[in-house]
């Protein structure tokens, strides 16, 4: 199926410090470019993937599972460790649950995280019925978009796929079984008001992992997709002081 314009995956050659981005859930590299820009333009090489399913048609998605994402950041890690002397990870939403895992798999060759509003799971009731509802229904109403931010807009599905969605669970549980294998930094976004992702997911990351070096920054001014909201600035700013901190090299 032919893309949806602006959901190409990127990625910029740079300097010895590479950063993975990865997207979210239903979503594309496009919710990450002027983060990836930004990193860029500070000396940063910087590789965006497109998550298999994504930027094309909701239904391709529920033929793809929660191996098929992973498989394809893992490749990109791959392929930007050959080039860089050394590796940190973002991700926003289902890109953070995707970094994490990465992390987890990953160890040392993973320098640090930079989680905008990660997901590892719901308190929400209705997701209990997603085993059952895949079976009948397609997708359901999405939740791509939630961006305070007028005029700005998120090349995403406006469907939820509900195969894709019982992946994501399992996902969540995976990953949420192996945090305390993640010992890596982390600087984590949070929104305060986020109308996708649950404070739940904030607490279980916090708790979970091992790293002695976590750093939580509410976001006062933004919805779920932080990186194209009125927050996204300081997003970008922060996380190249952050990686600077915590780098092994100095980035020319």
């Amino acid at each position: 199926m032919p893309i949806m314009p602006g959901a190409e995956p990127f990625h910029h050659e740079g300097g010895p410090v590479g950063v993975l981005l990865c997207h979210g859930f239903t979503g594309s590299p496009q919710s990450l470019r002027p983060w990836g820009d930004h990193l860029a333009a500070n000396g940063f090489s910087v590789a965006c993937p497109r998550l298999p399913g994504h930027g094309t048609r909701w239904q391709d998605m529920n033929d793809t599972r929660w191996p098929d994402w992973y498989a394809e950041v893992d490749r990109a890690l791959s392929a930007l460790r050959a080039r860089c002397d050394e590796v940190f990870l973002g991700g926003l939403s289902m890109g953070g649950t995707l970094a994490i895992r990465l992390a987890e798999q990953h160890g040392a060759a993973v320098s640090g995280l930079i989680l905008v509003n990660p997901s590892l799971g719901t308190d929400r009731w209705d997701v209990k019925l997603l085993p059952v509802l895949k079976r009948v229904l397609g997708s359901r109403p999405g939740v791509a978009n939630d961006i305070k931010k007028a005029g700005s807009r998120e090349v995403a599905y406006d469907r939820l796929p509900l195969k894709a969605a019982h992946s994501l669970q399992e996902f969540w549980a995976t990953t949420r079984a192996d945090l305390a294998d993640v010992d890596q930094p982390i600087l984590l976004f949070r929104s305060r008001e986020d109308h996708v992702v649950e404070p739940l997911s904030g607490r279980l990351l916090i708790e979970g992992v091992h790293s002695s070096d976590v750093e939580e920054r509410l976001l006062e001014d933004s919805y779920h997709v932080a990186t194209l909201d009125n927050d996204a600035p300081a997003i970008f700013e922060a996380s190249v002081a952050w990686i600077h901190a915590h780098s092994r090299r100095t980035v020319d």
